[in-house]
């Protein structure tokens, strides 16, 4: 039995199997309806999740989105998408494929539009890819995750092998990132924005290692201008000077926050400052946003006043406290600040159902950055050994899978030790 992997958020079909599959008690019936009538009280907001993937991947989406209209390729694919009727498949390029043992009829059920288009540079692609070390099922599995790579032209590609190859250990490196992201590097427009970018991370003393791992999972921050991805990092300085971080190691706690979330770059002053000062009228200390905003790697900037608001009423009346308490809650637990009302709901819930008490929760929040699947895993696997998480500390359920299978282990070894020393003499 292996853990679940962790998501921020569970599908409702899965939350409504369930709901059917558990009848649930008295208490569990007054809790619901509790934590309902709270529900109600704060109006449903959209909010993107912390899950690493969820919300990066929607902001990456329209900032694609946003590039796709500036620079005309979002209604030149449309033509292609709704005129496919009257179009005739460009035979060379298929034949070209064909030999590469490219499966084209992925390629037509995925993006068909690719073949309708008189000029495509099938042999210069594969050409380039193979001096790059691509060995031809590497080449075809390229081509067949990304067939627009074969409308890009060869001086196009070498460009953006160049700049890739400024920041990769070796071409094997980068074969293996081109066939596990060919999206991203096949995009290549704003290629002086890319070369401006590179250069400025370089400068501003983010490892080569990092940056590549930028170009795969964060590729849209290349393509703005470089002033604006200066602008934020401005910002960002400003303000852990403002908020009592020392010159010392502003640049260790810039680069670490880079790090762990770039998304923050596609973000503007603005939303950074508003989320800064509702943060403060909540009577957080300097020293306390800069301890939230450290602890959420920047994510606090994808959210909105108005969404943190809602978040806070809901656990205030979850947990009947007054704002001290509240305040010392969210530094316990920040997941009550960026997690949205729904979610906090449902895994308050799952808590529930499994017979832990709200004044246990109140006393060990931390358990709220889990997800439901993750807590009823470990909760079985618990009592697997006879532990009883009702009568017992919440925390031996919290941290990553490593703290957790750590933390089973002490009590498996103290379950199995034996109650006398078997070479101790009996008198």
């Amino acid at each position: 039995m292996t853990e679940p992997t962790g998501t921020v958020e569970l599908k409702a079909n899965s939350r409504a199997r369930s709901r059917e599959q558990i009848r649930p008690s008295a208490q569990l019936v007054q809790h619901s309806r509790m934590l309902k009538g709270i529900t109600n009280s704060a109006a449903h907001v959209f909010t993107l999740s912390l899950a690493r993937s969820q919300r990066c991947e929607l902001v990456v989406t329209l900032s694609s989105l946003q590039n796709k209209v500036k620079d005309g390729s979002f209604l030149q694919q449309s033509s292609y998408t709704t005129d496919i009727k009257s179009k005739v498949e460009n035979k060379r390029t298929v034949e070209n494929l064909y030999r590469l043992s490219v499966d084209i009829k992925k390629i037509r059920r995925l993006k068909e539009w690719v073949l309708f288009q008189d000029a495509a540079y099938v042999k210069e692609t594969a050409h380039t890819l193979r001096e790059m070390g691509a060995d031809k099922t590497a080449i075809a599995n390229i081509l067949e995750r990304c067939p627009e790579a074969i409308l890009r032209t060869p001086a196009e590609i070498n460009s953006q092998r160049d700049l890739w190859q400024s920041v990769c250990q070796n071409e094997k490196q980068l074969v293996k990132l081109i066939e596990q992201f060919p999206e991203s590097f096949f995009t290549v427009e704003h290629l002086e924005n890319q070369k401006s970018n590179v250069q400025f991370f370089q400068e501003l003393g983010l490892k080569n290692n990092i940056i590549t791992r930028f170009f795969t999972s964060a590729p849209d921050i290349f393509y703005k201008p470089v002033e604006k991805n200066k602008h934020i990092v401005e910002t960002l300085q400003r303000t852990y000077l403002n908020l009592g971080g020392s010159n010392a190691n502003m640049k260790i706690w810039l680069l670490k926050l880079l790090s762990q979330n770039p998304f923050i770059l596609l973000n503007t002053s603005t939303a950074v400052q508003e989320n800064l000062e509702f943060l403060q009228k909540k009577d957080f200390t300097d020293s306390e946003v800069l301890q939230l905003l450290s602890r959420l790697k920047g994510f606090i900037f994808n959210l909105s006043p108005n969404t943190m608001q809602k978040s806070m009423f809901f656990s205030k009346d979850v947990f009947k406290c007054n704002d001290q308490e509240l305040k010392e809650l969210v530094l316990k637990c920040p997941a009550l600040l960026y997690n949205s009302v729904p979610i906090l709901e449902e895994r308050l819930k799952g808590l529930l159902k499994e017979g832990i008490s709200v004044d246990q929760i109140k006393e060990t929040p931390v358990v709220l950055e889990l997800t439901t699947q993750i807590v009823q895993y470990r909760i079985k696997k618990l009592a697997a050994l006879g532990y009883n998480i009702k009568n017992g500390n919440l925390e031996n359920l919290n941290g990553t899978k490593r703290d957790f299978e750590a933390t089973y282990c002490r009590i498996q070894a103290k379950r199995e030790r034996p109650m006398f020393n078997p070479v101790a003499p009996l008198d």
